[in-house]
């Protein structure tokens, strides 16, 4: 008979008392402490091997053996390449397509895969299989949620890959909690960790997400596996993005663009083509740039609007970005450039969907916003790379020899940039550098 005791578990950080308290003693977070029930049981179907300590000097570094991925957008952003051993947890919104691109996965690796679904039957894994249009004779599917008797018939089929779908429906009966609880989640990657390790098996394990935009479950979930990758994207935009934000095996850095259409997620090769308008029109609030992500730049459109506050307080709305870096960069214009911004409404918007964080592109985005208040058209031949300081200087950005071969690629035959560039490459005669070293420059040769 399984033995069970009660603890007291919070479901912020899964720090475990032995009485109930209103406020966890960990994380310091109010009515987190709920009651668990869990067995005493140590049974498990992996039997653990004793080990002992081994000199740093005697282990083999050449171990992390890597499985290639016939996704390239997939195989550059963890890496490239599942290492043996290695568990990603993958996280996104429901519906935003973190199934289909697993099952893209499957199917086009061509080594033996399991796939167990715990939210969907074969069936309809097989109606999203014909519409991916790949088929893999070596790819299993296996519809179970008990986490013993997955690694029982993973004894037996002995795959290469494991895609998990997903943890919050995993459970094992040594715990007496519903599936999808902070203890359940877990117990249950502790196990699917370990057989990973000790069998040298990748495991891909599909999240969900809060409201919030966190991976639901316990924070130490993320710290348990190898790599965490986001998967997010707009449902009203075609593009849908997959970004590392944890990866014991490369960069944290790189992104992965897909395009959602009827056949499933298709790679994007060259996403700057995809993000800039192809509209001749001369349209004023509207300015490029280049954003790096890990080591890919990507052309980026910023679009603003600005006109006269008449409903009250001015409003400031970002998409795209982080709002406070709208406001920072106002401030810039107003203090250092003299334009009145204070009594305008100031919307931005970067196209396609994207979420930026490199501030490579503010000064795109301090221009887009001075040629909607000025009504003033840039050429779209025209590119912005630079960083804004509080002092309303042009800083210089990181990388920008890789930026200037990518716009200029892309048809742009002037580059505005920081004069603190290092550039050292020679001038080529299909384009040409303007180098600027505070706000007011670019005010005077550009709109004036």
């Amino acid at each position: 008979m399984v033995k069970s005791k009660k603890i007291f578990q919070c479901i912020s950080c899964s720090h475990e008392t032995s009485k109930w308290t209103g406020k966890c003693g960990e994380c310091g977070e109010w009515n987190t402490v709920s009651e668990r029930i869990v067995s005493k049981s140590s049974k498990s179907s992996i039997t653990s091997s004793i080990k002992t300590p081994q000199r740093i000097s005697d282990i083999s570094g050449d171990k992390a053996e890597r499985i290639p991925i016939n996704d390239l957008e997939f195989n550059r952003v963890i890496g490239n390449g599942l290492v043996k051993g290695s568990v990603i947890l993958l996280g996104g919104e429901p519906g935003i397509g973190k199934s289909t691109l697993t099952l893209k996965i499957a199917l086009t690796l061509k080594e033996k895969v399991l796939y167990i679904s715990g939210e969907e039957s074969n069936e309809q894994i097989k109606l999203r299989a014909n519409r991916l249009k790949f088929n893999n004779d070596s790819c299993y599917i296996y519809n179970e949620t008990e986490v013993n008797t997955i690694l029982k018939t993973c004894e037996e089929v002995l795959p290469r890959l494991i895609i998990v779908d997903s943890i919050q429906t995993i459970h094992t009966q040594e715990i007496d909690a519903i599936p999808g609880s902070v203890s359940q989640i877990k117990h249950c990657a502790e196990i699917l960790i370990k057989y990973a390790k000790e069998r040298l098996i990748p495991i891909i394990i599909i999240g969900h997400i809060t409201k919030d935009g966190a991976i639901a479950g316990p924070k130490v979930l993320e710290h348990m596996v190898d790599t965490v990758l986001q998967f997010e994207g707009d449902k009203n935009h075609l593009y849908r993005l997959v970004r590392s934000i944890k990866n014991r095996f490369g960069s944290t850095n790189e992104l992965g663009i897909y395009e959602m259409n009827e056949s499933g997620l298709e790679e994007v090769n060259s996403p700057s083509k995809m993000l800039i308008s192809t509209n001749q029109e001369k349209l004023s609030g509207i300015a490029l740039g280049c954003s790096l992500e890990g080591v890919r730049p990507i052309m980026i459109e910023s679009q603003a609007l600005t006109s006269a506050a008449t409903y009250g307080n001015p409003q400031r709305s970002a998409n795209g970005i982080d709002i406070k870096r709208l406001n920072m960069l106002l401030a810039v214009i107003e203090k250092r450039g003299g334009m009145k911004l204070s009594q305008k409404d100031v919307f931005l918007n970067i196209t396609g969907g994207l979420k930026i964080q490199d501030p490579a592109i503010d000064l795109s985005m301090v221009c887009a916003i001075l040629s909607s208040f000025f009504d003033f058209y840039i050429d779209h031949k025209i590119c912005f790379i630079g960083e804004v300081g509080l002092s309303g200087e042009i800083r210089p950005v990181s990388r920008i020899e890789q930026r200037i071969k990518e716009v200029t690629k892309m048809g742009i035959k002037i580059i505005y940039l920081s004069k603190y560039s290092k550039v050292s490459q020679v001038e080529s005669k299909n384009y040409q550098l303007i180098k600027v070293g505070k706000l007011q420059e670019i005010i005077q040769q550009l709109f004036k």
